[in-house]
């Protein structure tokens, strides 16, 4: 069926209702009938075939069903692809070969894809018996070719030197269409930042300055519609350093820069920073008013038993050969003979805490020790005074009535209490001037 034909078909169908006619182009369905579709935008490969799946459905009696296929790209109009009645399909001749459908299933095959098949694909369901129901639906169809694997390159190949020099990597692939670039960082997307920007498309990756934190594994992922690749992993060579030089021994005591060791040891001591290309290390020795460079190496021994001098001053040199940069730091060498002064030392390593608490403890101790002798021994004290007193002396003593001579009452006076055989208390106060009972 040629374009004439298929004029004259939709020239048929003009007593269709005003319903029908909107719903064709709108809702997909009308009354009784339902059309629909999984996706309204399909994504193919160039060369492979593409199935546009379509669903339909209704609820009325039917002796006629027809399924017409259009085609349309933007700014034309449609043109006829393939249609049917029940189980009888009509192709457009100019097509039959390209498009296949199997009434009355409503999906169209499309093999192969290429890039002129590109656009909106139009599927209208027409139902016959009572009356005419008619619902339509639209599917986007793009075509694209798959990703190939990216490759980064970075320029300059020999690297950059931190604060220096630029770095600009490049993602290039060979095949894929509409392409869009991401950039990552140890698995993770680069955002735009005051020292890295992207080219408009995306392609391409510059860091100005380039610093330490710059290094890391870096990927292009590229992706179109239908696939997505992602690069070999590439690390920019950034020289930076020398950062954190610093000196430690494998034996004494470091307190800040000074190591305190023990006469007749031999000290190991190693020098390192962070750098890249690795440092390169000179050791010198500082003696009264001189100095003098005594090994090369990130490495220096110090054999305590031949050194003249109790205290020696030395320092360390760290050199990048290819940012220029360099670092010294100084330290102080002590040699103490082995014994007390070494308890000594290592007593006075106590923490001050530990010393605090130790007094803290030993105060609070001592004052409840002197707290429960207080509260004791007085009664201790009375208790066997009074025990060792006979009666006697309590039934001679004088005994008092009133309170004749007040003065003669003043004093002190021990308050005392114990049985009589009559069963009734008797309590006496001894004092100075007698018994009062």
């Amino acid at each position: 069926m040629g374009q004439d034909a298929f004029m004259e078909l939709f020239s048929s169908m003009a007593g269709v209702s005003l319903c029908k006619i909107h719903l064709l182009l709108i809702a997909g369905s009308c009354l009784g009938l339902k059309v629909t579709v999984p996706s309204h935008t399909v994504h193919g490969i160039r060369g492979q075939a593409l199935y546009l799946p379509v669903h339909y459905g209704f609820h009325t009696p039917a002796s006629d069903i027809q399924i017409i296929w259009l085609f349309e790209r933007s700014h034309t109009t449609p043109k006829y692809l393939l249609g049917s009645v029940n189980k009888s399909v009509v192709p457009d001749l100019e097509y039959q070969h390209k498009f296949t459908m199997m009434p009355p299933n409503a999906s169209l095959l499309i093999n192969p894809l290429q890039f002129t098949d590109e656009g909106n694909y139009i599927v209208k369901v027409n139902i016959q018996g009572n009356g005419t129901l008619s619902a339509s639906q639209k599917i986007q169809v793009t075509v694209d070719d798959p990703v190939m694997k990216p490759m980064v390159q970075f320029h300059p190949a020999s690297g950059a030197v931190e604060y220096v020099g630029n770095i600009t990597l490049t993602c290039r692939v060979e095949g894929g269409t509409r392409l869009v670039y991401q950039w990552r960082k140890n698995g993770k997307p680069i955002n735009i930042n005051s020292s890295h920007s992207f080219s408009p498309q995306n392609h391409t990756l510059r860091i100005v300055p380039a610093t330490k934190e710059d290094i890391g594994n870096y990927t292009c992922l590229v992706s179109n519609p239908v696939s997505e690749m992602e690069s070999d992993i590439i690390i920019p060579t950034i020289y930076y350093g020398p950062y954190g030089l610093q000196v430690n021994s494998d034996k004494g005591l470091k307190v800040g820069e000074v190591f305190t060791v023990d006469l007749g040891e031999a000290v190991l001591f190693d020098c390192s920073a962070d750098s890249y290309p690795p440092n390169t290390y000179s050791w010198i020795r500082r003696s009264a008013n001189t100095t003098r460079v005594i090994k090369h190496g990130p490495r220096l021994e110090v054999a305590s038993d031949k050194v003249a001098q109790k205290t020696a001053d030395y320092v360390c040199c760290a050199y990048n050969n290819i940012t220029g940069r360099r670092d010294e730091t100084h330290f102080t060498v002590i040699i103490t003979s082995v014994g007390l002064e070494k308890l000594a030392q290592r007593g006075k390593s106590l923490s001050p805490l530990a010393s605090i608490t130790g007094i803290s403890l030993f105060f609070i101790i001592s004052m409840c020790l002197l707290f429960l002798w207080k509260k004791f021994q007085p009664y201790k004290a009375i208790r066997q005074k009074l025990e060792g007193r006979p009666e006697s002396e309590y039934r001679k003593a004088q005994s008092f009535s009133g309170h004749e001579d007040a003065l003669g009452d003043f004093g002190i006076y021990e308050f005392v209490a114990f049985p009589d055989a009559s069963a009734v208390p008797r309590v006496r106060l001894h004092g100075q001037n007698g018994i009062l009972e």
